[in-house]
C-alpha cells in the first residue's frame, strides 16, 4: 500500500456488524427472499457499477456530475476552507475530483465496503493529489461509524453521492441520516445526491441498460455466493429484473429463478419456484420537499439544493 494512504480496517471503524453469511442466510429464509444491496459490491461488482455509470441510459451519474461541476463555487462558499471531506461509498472516487481543488480540502477519508477497490482508488487519488492527506476505511457505513483518531475533524464535511440514500427503506434512510448527524462534529455539513421521482420509462431504462451491464452487476451476486459462501447453484438459471414500483416510489431489482430449482448456500438448501425472485436492491426516489423533510427529522438543516433543468436529480447541502 502506498505510504500516502492511511488505511483503517473495518473492525476499528464499524461496530455491531454481522457477517455476510449470517445476513445472506437470513434473507434466503424469508418468505420473500432478499439480499442487502451492499453485497453487490465486491471487486467485480464495483467495477461493473463503474461501467453502469457510463451507460447512456444511466442518467444519475451524468446529471449529478454536471450539477457538482456547475455549482462547485457555491458549494465551496458553503463548505469553507481547510475542511476534511469524508466520502461514504467512495467507489472510484471520481465525483470527489470535481470538488477537491476548488473546495481547498486538506484531507480526505474514503469509506467503502469493497477493500481492494477502495485501496486502488485511494492510491490513485494520493498519486494525483500529492498535497492531499488521504485516508481509507474499509467499513460498512450502514453500521455505526467511529471516525479515525488521527483524522482532522475540526471542519468535517460528509459527501454521499450517487443517491445511495435511496437503497435504504425510508425509515432506515432517516435513521441512517440521524446516526450520521450524531457522528459528524458540531458545525459539520453533508453534501448528498438524491434521485428524484420521474416517469416510469426513464427510471426503468436506467436499470435495464441495453448493453446488459446492470444485469451482469446483479447476477454477479450469485458468483460471489459461490466463491465466498460455497454456494451450489447455477447463475445461468437466474435472470435480471428491474421494475418501478409506483406505489412505493422505488425501483426494485430482482434475480428471477427461470425454473423450479434447489440451491444450497453455506450448507443450507433453499427451494425456488419458477418465477420466484431474490430481491437484491431497492432504489427509492424522492421529491425535493420530501427529502428535505426527512433530513429535518434527522436533525439536519437544509442550506442549499441544486437540480438539473428536467428535475431528474438533486444535490443537497445540509
Amino acid at each position: 500500500m502506498a505510504s500516502a494512504v492511511h488505511f483503517y480496517d473495518q473492525q476499528p471503524i464499524a461496530s455491531g456488524a454481522r457477517s455476510m453469511r449470517e445476513e445472506i442466510l437470513e434473507g434466503l429464509r424469508a418468505p420473500q427472499k432478499y439480499s442487502s444491496p451492499k453485497y453487490l459490491y465486491d471487486q467485480r461488482g464495483s467495477e461493473l457499477f463503474e461501467l453502469i455509470c457510463q451507460q447512456p441510459e444511466y442518467y444519475p451519474t451524468r446529471i449529478e456530475e454536471g450539477i457538482l461541476a456547475t455549482m462547485v463555487d457555491e458549494i465551496a462558499n458553503l463548505v469553507g476552507q481547510n475542511a476534511t471531506l469524508m466520502e461514504l461509498g467512495s467507489g472510484a472516487s471520481r465525483k470527489v475530483r470535481l470538488l477537491l481543488e476548488c473546495l481547498q480540502i486538506t484531507s480526505y477519508l474514503g469509506i467503502d465496503i469493497s477493500r481492494d477497490f477502495l485501496l486502488e482508488s485511494t492510491r490513485k487519488l494520493a498519486e494525483d493529489y500529492p498535497w492531499l492527506e488521504v485516508h481509507a476505511a474499509c467499513a460498512d457505513f450502514c453500521q455505526r461509524l467511529r471516525l479515525p483518531r488521527n483524522l482532522n475533524c475540526e471542519r468535517l464535511v460528509g459527501f454521499f453521492p450517487g443517491s445511495s440514500i435511496g437503497n435504504f427503506e425510508p425509515s432506515g434512510a432517516q435513521a441512517f441520516l440521524g446516526g450520521l448527524h450524531r457522528t459528524l462534529p458540531k458545525g459539520s455539513g453533508l453534501l448528498i445526491g438524491v434521485d428524484l421521482l420521474k416517469d416510469r420509462a426513464t427510471l426503468e431504462a436506467a436499470y435495464n441498460d441495453a448493453a446488459g451491464v446492470t444485469a451482469q452487476f446483479n447476477l454477479n451476486l450469485l458468483h460471489r455466493l459461490e466463491r465466498e459462501l460455497g454456494a451450489n447453484l447455477d447463475p445461468d438459471r437466474f435472470s435480471h429484473k428491474a421494475v418501478f414500483n409506483e406505489e412505493l416510489g422505488r425501483i426494485e431489482m430482482h434475480l428471477v429463478s427461470t425454473m423450479a430449482q434447489v440451491i444450497s448456500v453455506a450448507g443450507e438448501s433453499f427451494r425456488f419456484r419458477a418465477g420466484e425472485t431474490l430481491h437484491t436492491e431497492n432504489s427509492y426516489k424522492y421529491s425535493v420537499a420530501g427529502f428535505q423533510a426527512m433530513a429535518r427529522r434527522a436533525g439536519f438543516a437544509s442550506r442549499a439544493v441544486w437540480t438539473d433543468r428536467q428535475q431528474h436529480f438533486s444535490v443537497h447541502y445540509l
